[in-house]
């Protein structure tokens, strides 16, 4: 494929990718407003907010085979639109019941958009021979740190339901604008990968390499764990604990996104200096300290300086997961290590609401740090079972 092809997909996949974290964050930075409309308890949200990782789960195992069938880039192109589709439900919720219902749907389509975007992701990785997964995740996390911005600028003048139908219809036309690019191509297939092994079909694993895929599968789980609690309580632990504002609470998960931003923007050189062991052992221990900082702190300041830590150490542990994974397993092995990822998201919602009514939102948030410090011992474990 040419070189102008490539960037084309690049570019066209880093779309889909910040599309992703803008909808997402836009709908977190909400979650206060719904939940008093419907007037939720700390633990019934918990198990509401487990539609978004259970509609996740169920669907990336589906996802990763509809990605070797059909190809990731329409899979995307067909998620993207659900999931601009579905975050407009919400809002329009009275019921913990039915938030819980539509939050299945939405996310089925977080859940699918991001086996797929992320399967595409790999197999560009690979042709271009660069270690630039963590660009992609950027993308991601820039889209959250801008949609939860704007969501903090208008949470006191926009309704929750004008808000979220209007990342609508900006994910209908990031859509129809990158959409062409990916449908025009097939993923491209590396030098050393000779067609009949490429992305088109399961690729026959033995043992050891199962192990693996799992071993970053789990690494996943720690930090999606990590990631999810920020984006369902960080603003709440902010708003309810340190007495701030919606729009100071919203600045926490900003704080937190732009953190990781930066961190997998310059996630690319971070690996080619570091390895990708290393990475994910300094990461983890960076992110436990950064999430006792946050979770602890008697102050907001103190508290969003600690949010921020933790966004920089969980930058690139998800990017070097998935992507060995998928180098390994194509999508199959994306698809593995995103439910196992993401099954972190699921435990996380209900786990943290109800450990938060038995002791404190603070004390449930240290979770975040103790999961954190299980990915820095994995990944000082499997340091030799792992290359780089």
């Amino acid at each position: 494929m040419p070189g102008t092809d490539l960037t084309r997909l690049r570019i066209a996949i880093t779309a889909f990718f910040a599309l992703d974290g803008f909808v997402f964050a836009g709908w977190v930075v909400r979650i206060p407003a719904v939940k008093e409309q419907t007037h939720a308890s700390a633990g019934a949200l918990g198990l509401a907010l487990l539609g978004v990782s259970a509609g996740a789960v169920v669907t990336m195992t589906l996802t990763g085979r509809l990605c070797r069938r059909y190809g990731s880039h329409p899979v995307t192109v067909g998620c993207a639109v659900l999931l601009s589709l579905s975050v407009a439900l919400p809002p329009l919720t009275h019921s913990v019941a039915a938030l819980g219902a539509v939050l299945l749907v939405f996310g089925a389509a977080y859940g699918g958009i991001n086996v797929a975007f992320n399967s595409a992701a790999v197999d560009l990785v690979a042709a271009l021979r660069r270690p630039i997964m963590p660009s992609f995740h950027a993308a991601f996390s820039l889209g959250g740190m801008i949609g939860a911005g704007l969501g903090g600028l208008v949470a006191g003048a926009l309704s929750p339901t004008r808000h979220l139908l209007g990342l609508t219809v900006v994910g209908l036309l990031v859509t129809a604008a990158a959409g062409p690019t990916l449908l025009r191509h097939e993923p491209p297939r590396p030098v050393d990968h000779p067609a009949g092994t490429g992305t088109e079909g399961p690729r026959r694993l033995d043992g050891r390499t199962r192990w693996l895929v799992v071993v970053f599968g789990l690494i996943a789980l720690c930090t999606a764990y990590g990631e999810g609690a920020m984006a369902d309580w960080g603003a709440l632990h902010l708003q309810q604990d340190l007495e701030t504002s919606a729009g100071l609470a919203a600045a926490g998960y900003s704080a937190f996104a732009l953190a990781m931003t930066v961190g997998r923007l310059t996630g690319s050189t971070l690996l080619e200096r570091l390895g990708r062991t290393r990475t994910v052992v300094a990461g983890g221990t960076t992110a436990a300290v950064g999430m006792l900082l946050g979770s602890l702190a008697p102050s907001v300041w103190a508290a969003l300086l600690g949010f921020a830590v933790t966004g920089l150490g969980l930058a690139n542990l998800f990017p070097v997961a998935i992507e060995r994974a998928g180098r390994l397993a194509g999508p199959s092995g994306v698809a593995v290590a995103s439910t196992l990822g993401y099954g972190g998201m699921l435990l996380g919602p209900p786990a943290i609401g109800f450990m938060a009514e038995a002791f404190s939102l603070s004390a449930a948030l240290t979770s975040v740090a103790v999961l954190a410090g299980v990915a820095t011992l994995i990944g000082f474990l499997t340091r030799h079972a792992a290359t780089g």
